[in-house]
């Protein structure tokens, strides 16, 4: 028997459509106007954020991201996928008695709210110590030059020598060349700050797409909940610290969530809507994740089953969804491939089978989309499926709380950089007391890593929602939670099993804002509005649902806000943006930059080639030693000069360099930085000192 998804509408609702249906097809003609602005609002960053990302690509790939070429470019391409995209909004979910503008209102003021704290904040990681300052670097890159791989510039140290190397962190050396170690969606995204303002404003566009990124969030959450808990779903999002952490310098996941929020709900709508080219731009921004970043092909792979079973009900819009994704991720895995390959090789181990996974679910859906094609769907009410989705929910709660008394997770190092990581990890169980065991990646704390962040009501309230609607899911109710309920328990259970990340916090918090986090509140937020709208069972009148949401909402943010709060005011990463300017101009023109000590090489090679556009280059450093040894440093110091340049030595102490000429100390910061521990929830921030000394050395034969 075949089975059509329908639409449900509440009695009384007089045009206004479902949170809980699928689709619908009215025009929405009585519905509010302020209804319909919240659904467009929260769609325009995943349209414009798409746009850009498909007019960059090309243009990157091809060696003229410019300014020139990719702002006239992006203009008329925003322009058609805005006017295409908006087409099939509709207002974004039921409204409760008169339609208002207050959700509306509310959340432009917490979105901007939110956006201008994150700019007062706005940490300046730019020394390569972790992924923001490498994303920095790169953007820089980008801004300067527009084109990839990176030259090593041998003919600045006279054709090269044995004793250099010219790669550093993030940044491979392959042949005659450098290669960016990420996926190149997040600078693309930033590099138009480097072209208005510099490094500044480089850093500044991060509060912005934070800003964006929770209109999005919030889009969703009033298509799903309702209007009325958009500005309550963005507010709870904003007080995670994870949320301030990836908004305050660049981070993969900030774009990430714009993408896959953006393209959930543009899916949502194109599907009630029946167009077909919204429901292509939904599956385009989906895709688009992995060009932002590569765990995209992780998360999207229920994207891929529902636009299956899209086509085996015979919807219009399954084809052109696939077509989007499909192109997306496409685009994503050229720039890989291509442009990224050194990092998607140390990836290896965990990306190739991660894609022989994806291409079993492709093959699946497909068989899937035929079997229901020809059979219908399945009756999943028979044998009493639904009733066990609350125990099944709880259970596995229960097994992820538990974790920890049941397995030590450990993984024995077998890279360079494996080994850098045990090494920090030992580092830090000496510095907290705790047992040196420095292949542990207590992955096993990860459901305690989400407590942490929002607090044991909100996971507690999540597993109420998803073991209801995945209840009404098996029941063919609430059909309009299918994919999203599908991406936010997918990636959830997946991360929750294995983050794949250094495993000190808040900086292992990046894997769980991803989609865990929003995840989790989406549906602790759906709970608290289910429970309000059954309270009036008990306590009729309208006192006990506002009661009852208010209670509910304050058991997500207070825990949420007092969490964030030890972080949330203070300044991390201080003056780096105006020291590094200071040691560019005492670096001087003509230069060629020697490191001689390893950890200055680690943090500046790429800092001082992007930002002073001084060719660098490192000098080999024996095992065991702190500097290079003195005769190949002079050996390649004489070839500069030969080459008719500078010579420039770089160092961490006056003392690395005091043997080659007059010590100056031309970089110095003692700011503070985000905390590193292992087993306790983040309360603070730690003191960091970066020093670096110079001498122009005088070659005398």
């Amino acid at each position: 028997m075949k089975v059509k998804i329908t639409a449900t509408r509440p009695s009384g609702s007089r045009g206004r459509y479902s949170p809980d249906s699928m689709d619908d097809n009215d025009g929405g003609s009585g519905a509010s106007r302020a209804d319909l602005l919240l659904a467009r609002i929260t769609v325009i960053p995943a349209l414009l954020l798409a746009s850009w990302l498909a007019v960059a690509l090309p243009l990157l790939m091809a060696g003229i991201f410019r300014p020139w070429a990719a702002i006239p470019l992006y203009v008329p391409v925003a322009a058609v996928t805005l006017r295409f995209g908006l087409r099939a909004v509709r207002p974004t979910g039921l409204t409760m008695g008169r339609a208002s503008w207050r959700p509306v209102a509310w959340l432009l003021v917490i979105a901007a709210a939110f956006g201008a704290l994150q700019l007062v904040m706005c940490s300046q990681q730019i020394v390569v110590r972790r992924d923001p300052a490498s994303y920095f670097n790169f953007a820089t890159w980008l801004a300067g030059h527009g084109s990839l791989p990176i030259p090593q510039m041998r003919w600045a140290f006279g054709g090269g020598d044995g004793a250099l190397t010219y790669g550093s962190p993030a940044f491979y050396q392959r042949g005659g060349v450098l290669v960016p170690q990420f996926m190149a969606g997040m600078p693309l995204t930033v590099t138009p700050g480097g072209w208005l303002g510099g490094p500044y404003a480089t850093l500044a566009m991060m509060p912005l797409v934070g800003a964006l990124a929770l209109i999005s969030f919030a889009g969703l959450a009033a298509r799903l909940i309702g209007s009325r808990w958009a500005p309550v779903a963005a507010l709870a999002l904003g007080l995670t610290w994870p949320m301030m952490m990836i908004s305050r310098s660049i981070y993969s996941e900030t774009g990430a969530l714009i993408l896959m929020f953006g393209g959930v709900s543009l899916t949502l709508d194109a599907v009630r809507a029946g167009r077909r080219l919204p429901a292509l731009l939904g599956g385009l921004s989906l895709g688009l994740t992995i060009l932002v970043r590569i765990d995209g092909v992780r998360d999207v792979l229920p994207v891929v089953a529902f636009a299956g079973l899209l086509l085996a009900l015979r919807r219009r819009v399954g084809l052109p969804l696939l077509a989007g994704l499909t192109a997306g991720v496409g685009a994503g895995l050229l720039e890989g491939f291509v442009m990224s390959r050194p990092y998607l090789h140390y990836l290896g181990a965990s990306l190739y089978p991660l894609l022989l996974i994806a291409v079993a679910v492709v093959a699946a859906s497909a068989v899937a989309s035929l079997v229901i094609r020809r059979w219908g769907l399945p009756d999943l009410t028979r044998f009493r499926l639904p009733d066990l989705a609350v125990p099944a929910t709880f259970a596995m709660l229960a097994f992820f709380a538990a974790r920890p008394m049941l397995q030590t997770v450990r993984r024995v190092p077998n890279n360079p950089d494996d080994r850098v990581n045990a090494s920090f990890i030992a580092a830090l169980q000496r510095s907290q007391n705790l047992p040196l065991d420095p292949n542990r990646q207590y992955s096993e704390l990860s459901l305690h890593w989400v407590a942490w962040y929002i607090g044991i009501p909100a996971v507690l309230l999540a597993a109420v929602g998803a073991a209801v609607v995945l209840r009404d899911l098996l029941r063919r109710r609430r059909t309009a939670w299918l994919l999203p309920y599908a991406l936010i328990v997918w990636t959830t259970l997946a991360t929750l099993w294995r983050p794949g990340i250094t495993p000190d916090h808040p900086w292992a918090s990046r894997r769980l804002i991803g989609m865990v986090i929003p995840g989790l509140l989406l549906l602790a937020l759906w709970a608290v509005a289910w429970t309000a709208r059954h309270a009036r069972r008990f306590v009729p009148g309208r006192a006990a649902t506002t009661g009852v949401a208010v209670v509910g909402a304050l058991m997500i943010l207070v825990p949420t806000a007092w969490a964030s709060a030890p972080m949330a005011v203070t300044r991390t990463e201080e003056r780096e943006v105006s020291q590094a300017q200071a040691m560019c101009r005492a670096i001087g023109p003509n230069a060629s930059v020697l490191f001689i000590e390893r950890v200055t090489g680690d943090r500046f090679a790429q800092l001082i080639r992007g930002m002073c556009g001084t060719p660098t280059a490192r000098v080999r450093i024996a095992a065991g030693f702190k500097t290079a040894p003195e005769n190949d440093v002079r050996r390649v110091i004489q070839k500069v000069v030969a080459a008719g340049r500078r010579p420039v030595l770089l160092g961490a102490d006056s003392i690395d360099v005091e043997p080659y000429g007059r010590a100056e100390r031309v970089f110095h910061v003692h700011t503070r930085r985000d905390a590193s521990t292992l087993v306790s929830a983040p309360r603070g921030t730690w003191s960091l000192t970066i020093n670096v000394w110079m001498t122009d050395p005088v070659y005398r034969g």
